[in-house]
């Protein structure tokens, strides 16, 4: 399984995550905290905080061809000095 953080900040890029999701035959899921949503579901996502990073659950072990289509919505936090 592969879990990333990602973050979607508007309606473009979550259609485009979701279609994204959509292509691959394995389940994907998006926690925020305690809430868990179906990555492949459009009005799935928008129930949840978009403001904040979300962690994507890929339940595959052939996740290269995921992480390169995703790459644009990775999250890397700030290193606080």
């Amino acid at each position: 399984m592969l879990e990333k953080t990602i973050i979607l900040k508007d309606f473009e890029a979550v259609k485009k995550f979701v279609d994204i999701a959509n292509e691959k035959p394995y389940d994907i899921e998006l926690l925020s905290g305690k809430y868990v949503v179906n990555a492949k579901s459009i009005m799935g996502v928008f129930s949840l905080d978009l403001t904040k990073p979300l962690v994507m659950a890929a339940h595959t072990d052939s996740h290269a061809e995921l992480l390169r289509q995703t790459a644009q919505f990775h999250f890397e936090p700030q290193n606080k000095k």
